[in-house]
């Protein structure tokens, strides 16, 4: 099975990573395309250099689309002469419809993916969706390929969004709130910054961990750390009582980002 790869920004050059490290893909079945030489460089020997995005499309039985909705229609005109009937689709842009890739792609079977971040280590929460043209052998398929970045969830396209702000934003939010914990911590405390940071993300980790080993949830934990009168509980009383307005002005904003971010996409595609 040949797997080709148009654009190696961040998330292309990842999956590329991924799929030649892993072995999952042997070089001579990975073929790479990409707008600038420079980047095909470092796959040298260990994929097959496409001089144009029509030649990775015409030797794909799976097509990963890593461009920016600004791109998206210029690559899916420069593509259609050469892409099989057969092929496979994937796009990893959440703000794409299905509606719209099939506009361009009629009769394809299409299917959206969306790594996270923590695919660098093995440990994403990957999401995909489907058109209603993939099968079951493809969702098998796909899913076996993106298994050597984590672990794989299905979703329905209209949930992909909010999906999208729990795993794949989610590493971002998560630093931002630590950030600010930390920086806290620091205005009362001589112990330097790194200092902090470490057993912060220790403790993170560790909770984690345990959370999952347990079975336990996040009430769980407080009420098994905050006891009753206690210094836990004072700091946790805090958080309830102020971090909600934060998070859901956090998530009205993001997927209002969202929503503008498609309607633009829309615009660019038609």
């Amino acid at each position: 099975m040949n797997i080709s790869i148009i654009g190696l920004g961040s998330m292309g050059k990842m999956l590329a990573e991924k799929f030649t490290g892993s072995g999952k893909v042997p070089a001579d079945r990975l073929f790479i395309a990409n707008r600038s030489a420079e980047k095909l460089s470092a796959f040298e020997g260990r994929a097959v250099i496409c001089r144009t995005n029509g030649e990775a499309a015409a030797s794909a039985d799976v097509l990963f689309l890593c461009v920016r909705p600004v791109d998206m229609k210029t690559v899916l005109n420069g593509i259609k002469s050469s892409l099989r009937a057969d092929t496979f689709v994937i796009s990893l842009n959440a703000s794409i419809p299905f509606g719209l890739l099939e506009q361009h792609l009629p009769d394809y079977r299409i299917a959206k993916v969306i790594p996270s971040v923590t695919a660098e280590i093995d440990r994403s929460q990957t999401l995909v969706c489907y058109n209603n043209k993939v099968t079951a052998n493809d969702k098998s398929m796909l899913s076996d390929l993106l298994a050597c970045m984590g672990k794989v969830y299905e979703l329905p396209e209209a949930e992909l969004g909010m999906g999208s702000e729990l795993v794949s934003c989610m590493p971002g939010f998560i630093a931002a709130v630590f950030d600010v914990i930390c920086a806290s911590a620091g205005k009362h405390t001589s112990l330097p910054k790194e200092q902090i940071t470490e057993m912060v993300l220790g403790t993170v980790n560790a909770t984690s961990e345990l959370m999952q080993k347990k079975s336990m949830s996040f009430s769980d934990v407080v009420d098994r750390v905050a006891t009753k009168g206690g210094i836990t509980e004072e700091g946790t009383s805090v958080i309830y009582r102020g971090l909600p307005a934060t998070a859901d002005e956090m998530f009205e904003k993001t997927l209002e980002k969202r929503r503008l971010t498609a309607e633009k996409a829309k615009e660019l595609l038609i």
